[in-house]
């Protein structure tokens, strides 16, 4: 596909209805233990199972660049494919190693059961060492950060690393709730009237709704007898991933955005309190295409890229290379996938495009354009609409930050997304 074609292709892709998965429901969508922790932006496992299905065979090594909550890898051992993946996001490695590790349920209810009896002995005369940190104040009320003070100290005691992974991962899904963070809101919004929840009843019921999920994982995997099939995380750089040259068949993920630091403040309760950072600023700065980032040696490797730099220039330079260094830095990242791909291996790019100060941000079409200039070629396009996504659907079309529903500003950010299917040659 020749680059003026690429983005008539593209316009040109019906949606196919058998990919948007309407019919499927939240608790379809949360089995095993995909529902332990909220994700913004996650793909639903249908995606990635049919995906699987489709591209591997048993044993096959599957890879996901950006690892987010675990959902490649969750499938991907389900259907007994060894699996690797990476993510900068620490917090998202917490989660992945909770959801990926099958723990036998009875040493769960053993090791849960010593806990549970620890923490109800809990009252407001319990010596509790609180951490010290003015963003964990500007979020938690007192009585509440105590409350989890206590529980994060008990969880620290726990000597078996799966069980402690596990609880942590249930602990930051309550943060929010028991903070005085907006409840429906995805942006770091405080709501001064909010009752938060009481930390160790919400705790409990948390670990019992995970434990339920990591019990139906343990079943699965010992009746299909692939408890064993290798499954891996690693905090680090996609640019830095530690797969041999030419040994994955199948990579499947989905990219962040250009506004990726978004996910710094998402996660900054987690990453506060099991102390990741103490400065956020300095947490966004991890994330891919950030404007923190160097703008020497920016490589596009794309002219459809390079147009929508000339359009965001004429408008705003900071955007513009935001933009730029987060197609350089994908650019990157698709040289680091080329090279652990076999021959005839594929990758699975979930993405939608975007806008940004008025201008459309094609990330599908840069993305196949580059992937082609690196050697690969197109072995299909899917276009799907998206029904279930957990991300504000709206963006302030001037800033292009989320933006909540009734903000006159507002666009529709991620309607339908691609699949970008590329084979290596």
């Amino acid at each position: 596909m020749i680059t003026d074609n690429i983005t008539s292709h593209l316009d040109k892709t019906k949606i196919d209805p058998s990919w948007s998965f309407s019919d499927k429901t939240r608790k379809d969508t949360a089995y095993i233990t995909h529902g332990y922790h909220r994700y913004p932006a996650k793909f639903i496992p249908q995606v990635v199972s049919r995906l699987v299905e489709r591209y591997t065979k048993s044993g096959d090594l599957v890879a996901d660049p950006f690892g987010g909550c675990g959902t490649t890898l969750v499938e991907s051992k389900v259907m007994g494919r060894p699996s690797i993946a990476v993510d900068i996001n620490p917090v998202a490695v917490l989660i992945t190693k909770a959801k990926i590790t099958p723990i036998d349920p009875e040493k769960l209810e053993k090791e849960f059961g010593a806990i549970q009896k620890r923490l109800e002995t809990y009252n407001e005369k319990t010596k509790v060492k609180a951490p010290q940190h003015e963003r964990i104040d500007y979020w938690f009320k007192p009585e509440e950060k105590r409350s989890l003070a206590f529980i994060y100290g008990e969880i620290v005691k726990v000597k078996d690393r799966n069980v402690q992974d596990f609880l942590f991962c249930g602990f930051s899904n309550i943060l929010k709730n028991c903070s005085i963070w907006l409840q429906k809101s995805n942006k770091p919004t405080r709501d001064l009237e909010k009752k938060p929840s009481e930390p160790i009843r919400t705790f409990f019921k948390q670990i019992k709704m995970m434990s339920r999920g990591n019990a139906s994982l343990f079943r699965m995997l010992s009746e299909k007898k692939y408890l064993k099939v290798p499954s891996k995380v690693v905090c680090t750089d996609a640019r830095t991933i530690p797969a041999h040259d030419n040994s994955v068949s199948l990579i499947v993920t989905s990219p962040p955005y250009v506004t990726s630091y978004e996910y710094a403040d998402l996660h900054q309760l987690t990453a506060l309190w099991l102390e990741y950072t103490k400065d956020i600023s300095d947490f966004r700065k991890r994330f891919i295409g950030t404007s923190y980032h160097s703008k020497k040696n920016l490589v596009l490797n794309s002219s459809i890229a390079e147009d929508i730099r000339g359009k965001l220039l004429k408008i705003d330079r900071k955007t513009a290379e935001e933009v730029s260094t987060y197609f350089s830095e994908m650019n990157q990242v698709f040289v680091e996938m080329k090279r652990m791909l076999k021959k005839g291996g594929k990758t699975c790019i979930v993405v939608g495009n975007t806008s940004l100060q008025g201008v459309k941000i094609l990330n599908a079409e840069v993305f196949v354009e580059q992937l082609q200039n690196l050697g690969l070629k197109v072995a299909d396009i899917i276009k799907r609409e998206i029904p279930s996504k957990n991300l504000p659907s709206v963006r302030d079309k001037k800033t292009g930050k989320f933006a909540s529903i009734t903000d006159k500003n507002k666009v529709s950010a991620y309607p339908t997304e691609y699949i970008l299917v590329m084979e290596k040659s």
